[in-house]
């Protein structure tokens, strides 16, 4: 309901702030970093539970919007376009009934608006129309006769055509600004689309950030800052650009394998636990202990517009601590669920991302070591195995050949004779470090995965 009603940009894609009424179609018209990526995250977990295209589709239409409309040259994401332009919200996506045939004639502008619910009395002030997927291409094809795929052909081309009209009209301010946090949650998701929908353009684009927010948003000694813009990176971060980043950083190594990713989210960790931790009551403030003296320092338990950081903490914590064997991590991210229990049983719906974390902490979760090359037929042909499937509850570590194996065997001890057999790639699926026997085989794999409850 949410993407085909008018909350979501049918022409430009990606997603309005939020709804006015309750059938997802009047938005309030800006967009936000952040919603595109949590959204991206939500139905590329969607199409790897159900198979479905449609969610997939949805996923890389995010993606189109954001690499096209938010991403900086210098490789970081935006943070928001504005809903006004020409001092009125909502002018720059609506429509009237005569604009679009003035641009697609009458006979295919009629096709059009019969798909995206457009009328003469319009849903929308003075006459104009949000657009929204108003029919079934089903229906929609049976009423034309003609096939669906035919139909969704040239539905598409009637899209871009429109679009390429609306490029012309004056456009929305944008939020330059680049922020820490809300780049990380994009990195995180970009990663997993990289994964999920095998491709590698989007794996770069999130490694381009990275290396960005690595490069000019960290101070000499390491300390993370929050904002940049101009040239100017400003503010001592706090802990939601600290979680929200490993979280980032983690997705990106179990996309690329590189060892340097999971390298950069170890030692913001142990950072983000010497600033944030509250060694009496446990738990992270959301200012750091060399910040600003305030009176109370605060800590965010619910999540919000964005998960609460910390409840990314938590499984980004037990994520890192099943992988690298580091019991204080677990300990920590055990100790963060005390404090949160009592709330959550109150009023789960405002731990939404704690649940997820409590999950993968109750188990059971798998190790996954697939000991080979990156880029070897046989290794591609076992992740892509993996990462088509919705397994929440893993961790995925590659061992190659090497100086990047010798490097990874360094962080995680577990891949340590975990190596190739008869020259092939291998799997090791493993439950608490107790491995199964490997497996060149992806479908006997694929088995010992999906034991997985």
């Amino acid at each position: 309901a949410m993407w085909q009603g008018g909350l979501y940009d049918h022409l430009g894609f990606g997603f309005h702030r939020y709804s006015t009424d309750s059938r997802w179609l009047v938005p309030h018209f800006e967009k936000m970093l952040y919603d595109q990526a949590m959204l991206a995250i939500a139905y590329i977990e969607a199409y790897q539970a159900t198979g479905q295209s449609r969610y997939a589709d949805v996923a890389q239409q995010i993606f189109t919007y954001v690499l096209r409309d938010l991403t900086s040259p210098e490789g970081g994401f935006y943070c928001s376009q504005d809903a006004d332009s020409q001092g009125e919200e909502g002018k720059f996506y609506v429509w009237t009934k005569d604009e679009i045939a003035a641009i697609l004639g009458e006979q295919e502008g009629e096709l059009l608006e019969a798909f995206f619910g457009v009328t003469r009395k319009g849903n929308f002030e003075g006459g104009r129309n949000v657009l929204h997927r108003g029919r079934s291409v089903e229906e929609l094809a049976q009423e034309q006769r003609v096939s669906p795929l035919e139909l969704e052909k040239t539905l598409e081309q009637l899209r871009e055509k429109l679009f390429e009209a609306r490029e012309k009209r004056i456009h929305l301010l944008r939020d330059d600004k680049i922020l820490t946090d809300w780049n990380g949650l994009m990195i995180a998701a970009l990663a997993k689309g990289a994964q999920a929908l095998d491709r590698p353009e989007y794996a770069d684009a999130a490694r381009r950030a990275a290396d960005f927010l690595l490069e000019r948003l960290r101070c000499p000694d390491g300390r993370l800052l929050h904002r940049y813009r101009e040239g100017q990176a400003a503010l001592l971060g706090y802990v939601d650009d600290y979680v929200f980043f490993i979280w980032g950083l983690i997705e990106l190594y179990e996309t690329t394998f590189q060892v340097s990713y999971l390298r950069e989210a170890l030692a913001l960790t142990d950072d983000m636990l010497e600033l944030f931790w509250d060694g009496g009551q446990g738990g992270l403030y959301f200012t750091g202990d060399d910040g600003e003296k305030l009176i109370a320092r605060t800590k965010q338990l619910y999540d919000g517009a964005v998960p609460s950081g910390n409840s990314v903490a938590v499984l980004n914590l037990l994520r890192l601590g099943r992988m690298t064997m580091r019991p204080e991590y677990e300990e920590k991210a055990h100790q963060l669920m005390d404090i949160f229990g009592e709330r959550v049983s109150g009023s789960p719906t405002g731990f939404s991302q704690f649940l997820i974390a409590l999950d993968f902490a109750l188990g059971p979760t798998k190790e996954i070591v697939i000991a080979g090359n990156v880029s070897a037929k046989d290794t591609e042909e076992m992740l892509r195995a993996i990462r088509r499937r919705f397994h929440p509850r893993k961790v995925l570590i590659l061992h190659p050949e090497g100086e990047e194996g010798e490097a990874i065997e360094h962080i995680v001890p577990l891949v340590k004779g975990q190596v190739m057999v008869a020259g092939k790639a291998t799997a090791y699926v493993c439950e608490h470090y107790a491995c199964q026997m490997p497996t060149n085989e992806v479908d006997e794999m694929m088995v010992l995965i999906d034991e997985m409850p």
